[in-house]
């Protein structure tokens, strides 16, 4: 049989199965370093060639500059050079997302994610020099983040189109949830596409993306790499099993009424891997709640 690879773009500038990882804290809250060396070195163990660090998953919005920086040199430390490590940058502040962009780089950061300014609403033109400043600011490659039900403002696919010339400006965490213009910008560039709403991972692989950002691989890291693993093998069927029969769990995980930190640190601790409590304003999932989440889990790896 054919692998349906082998026509496809070949870039993956940062790995494939990339998991957008929790941070851990402390039960006062404090962040828990030893906790993400050891929660890092079982993703990749489990699969995850990538690891999405200081993203909204992460809980940026309530670490310090300081703790993030320390979170990536920690993270470097457990996993080496086994994977890439792409660092949140992105702010509502372009001097911010700058002074970030340099942290990350000097903290060992392999990449960078940059998501658009939120709340502001900046038009394309200011988004796009957005994007070119961040990019021009240091020397690491740049993943860009379009997830408008998040920020409020679309990267349009002609934005995207325009941002791709940049030699740094490499690839698109893509929360879009528009199949079509994604498929534009891959037509037309080669920026590498990574599928960040779980759900779409097979689809947007099997058009050519370079893999997934994914949230739910903190709970389950080995089968959300099994998805792409049987469409490189060419199993199309059992690649389309593997993505149906994970509905349930991403479901309940990204689109249950909880954030997807809430739910997979709640998921993580009862399953003993470091995760900790989340910061306010975000609360713990309450006991029917978790115990909902753990009972399809179960259901799921029974499966």
């Amino acid at each position: 049989m054919t692998n349906p690879r082998d026509t496809a773009r070949p870039s993956r500038p940062f790995g494939r199965t990339l998991c957008a990882m929790v941070t851990p804290f402390t039960g006062t809250g404090a962040l828990d370093l030893d906790g993400a060396r050891r929660l890092a070195a079982h993703l990749v163990a489990k699969g995850c060639d990538g690891l999405v660090l200081n993203g909204t998953t992460g809980e940026s919005p309530t670490t310090t500059d300081t703790e993030k920086a320390e979170l990536i040199t920690a993270v470097r430390e457990a996993v080496g050079d086994r994977a890439a490590l792409v660092a949140g940058v992105g702010t509502a502040d372009t001097r911010h997302t700058v002074e970030l962009a340099l942290a990350a780089q000097k903290a060992g950061a392999d990449g960078v994610l940059v998501v658009s300014p939120y709340y502001s609403r900046p038009p394309q033109d200011a988004l796009e020099a957005y994007f070119l400043e961040v990019a021009d600011a240091s020397g690491l490659p740049v993943m860009l983040y379009d997830i408008p039900g998040r920020t409020g403002t679309r990267i349009e696919p002609e934005t995207l189109i325009r941002l791709a010339a940049h030699p740094r400006i490499v690839a698109v965490k893509d929360c879009s949830y528009d199949f079509l213009g994604t498929q534009k910008v891959l037509a037309r560039t080669e920026l590498a596409y990574y599928a960040g709403c779980d759900e779409h991972i097979l689809a947007l692989y099997a058009v050519g993306a370079a893999g997934c950002v994914s949230t739910v691989a903190n709970v389950v890291p080995a089968e959300i790499t099994a998805i792409l693993d049987a469409f490189d093998a060419g199993d199309t069927a059992r690649a389309a099993e593997l993505q149906l029969r994970a509905t349930p769990l991403i479901e309940a995980v990204m689109a249950a009424g909880l954030p997807g930190t809430v739910t997979s640190k709640a998921l993580l601790t009862a399953l003993g891997l470091p995760s900790g409590p989340v910061r306010a304003p975000l609360r713990p999932a309450g006991r029917e709640a978790a115990d909902g989440l753990r009972a399809v889990y179960e259901e799921f790896v029974a499966g």
